[in-house]
């Protein structure tokens, strides 16, 4: 269904974009840094299952709504910027632990209760952020299709496999990423002062890639 050597070109290209930082690792390194490890792997697979969403759309030619309707491109661009504006403040008003100090499990809720609906956040978090990215369906379309044979036939099977191969060498890489950050913030976060200063970075990194996405377009 796929070339071999088209494949294995892909493979290799897509993994030195997948360990190149990006915007998408920044954010799972903030949400490793504020939750720890476990909420930086659930943001690395909320981000892959939006590129994956994404994914199907670019193979389905949903893409194609960009090119006749460009304002809708805007309008998810201003909504994923001011979607991590607000993660951004949520970052900076937090005094401690978001894990443990957010009431997101409900009143009475105990710590392991507290810690669970932290990692579901950070999921869907990940999940909002990638799509509300426009970007990444743009860049689906402009790099998938250099890999695809039209004379093996199956066209949108083939962009299918790229996609999904794709996403899943992100997760592997970004997984990693999210849990080394996790890690070390847990090391660092002796005090809620620390804590505290892990919060502010994580606010400033959501506030920086806002910035990027309204300043840079395409």
């Amino acid at each position: 269904m796929v070339d071999t050597s088209l494949y294995a070109a892909f493979v290799v290209a897509a993994l030195a974009l997948c360990l190149t930082p990006g915007p998408d690792m920044m954010f799972i390194v903030a949400m490793g840094g504020r939750g720890g490890p476990a909420a930086g792997v659930m943001a690395a697979a909320g981000v892959g299952t939006g590129a994956l969403t994404h994914a199907v759309a670019a193979m389905l030619g949903l893409s194609a709504l960009f090119t006749a309707l460009p304002t809708l491109y805007h309008v998810l661009r201003w909504a994923g910027a001011a979607y991590l504006l607000y993660l951004a403040v949520k970052a900076f008003r937090d005094r401690g632990d978001p894990a443990t100090d957010a009431p997101a499990a409900g009143p009475g809720a105990s710590r392991a209760d507290r810690r669970r609906a932290h990692w579901r956040r950070a999921y869907w978090q990940g999940v909002v952020t990638n799509l509300l990215n426009p970007k990444v369906i743009l860049f689906n379309v402009a790099f998938l299709p250099q890999f695809v044979n039209p004379s093996l036939g199956h066209p949108m099977m083939q962009f299918l496999v790229l996609g999904v191969t794709l996403v899943l060498i992100g997760l592997a890489v970004d997984s990693g990423v999210g849990l080394l950050s996790g890690r070390l913030a847990d090391l660092l976060r002796s005090s809620r002062r620390v804590a505290r200063c892990l919060n502010v970075f994580s606010g400033t990194v959501f506030t920086g890639l806002a910035v990027r996405m309204v300043a840079v377009p395409k």
